[in-house]
């Protein structure tokens, strides 16, 4: 097995056209030295995600934008589970949305969906995909478990945070501390793997 390349400063794509995603991930990343610069930023298109699971579309989404700026790039593909859905929303959270990405929507699809159920068990899933122009790729995940709470709250986070609580938690990610969420999230234990195999400590 190849050994894992490293990033030691300069710029980082990262393949996302989602505001709240890019704050999030640029947020993670800044004890490391190294510039971000969205996918928007830079005039990249979105690219359809295809891949059957998280991990697949995020490689699919880091190496389109690594081939397409000429800079390594960060992709994250993440995603609800809901237990008593079989896993769904899933790879396709973001559609639940329809076409304007409308998570009240989404959240209150999930709602319905689960209308004569009590389980409300339910994930954040996070795979993200690190890419080179060269086509060489890693990939990490990660995910935190808990339940659902309806009506939404709180106005903190993106996407089905406001329903969401983890275990052990009484306040949803909608609600909590940036950096609280941060320290537990899907995607930060997904960054701590990164982390560990490419950038090393911080400064």
């Amino acid at each position: 097995m190849a050994e894992t390349r490293r990033i030691t400063g300069g710029c980082l794509a990262i393949a996302t056209h989602n505001p709240g995603k890019l704050r999030e991930i640029a947020e993670l990343l800044r004890p490391y030295g190294v510039e971000t610069v969205g996918a928007a930023a830079l005039g990249l298109p979105e690219p359809e995600e295809t891949g059957a699971t998280f991990e697949a579309n995020a490689q699919l989404k880091a190496l389109t934008a690594a081939r397409a700026s000429g800079l390594p790039a960060l992709a994250d593909d993440s995603g609800l589970a809901v237990a008593a859905l079989g896993g769904a929303p899933g790879i396709h959270s973001a559609r639940w949305g329809g076409p304007e990405k409308d998570f009240a929507a989404a959240m209150r699809r999930v709602e319905r969906e689960l209308a004569g159920t009590t389980d409300r068990r339910a994930s954040f899933v996070a795979a993200l995909a690190l890419a080179w122009p060269d086509g060489r790729v890693e990939t990490f995940r990660g995910e935190v478990h808990g339940t659902l709470v309806f009506p939404p709250r709180g106005t903190r986070g993106f996407g089905y945070d406001p329903i969401f609580v983890p275990e052990g938690g009484r306040e949803t990610f909608g609600e909590m501390e940036p950096t609280a969420k941060h320290a537990i999230s899907h995607r930060a234990r997904a960054f701590a793997k990164l982390i560990a195999a490419c950038f090393g400590a911080a400064a």
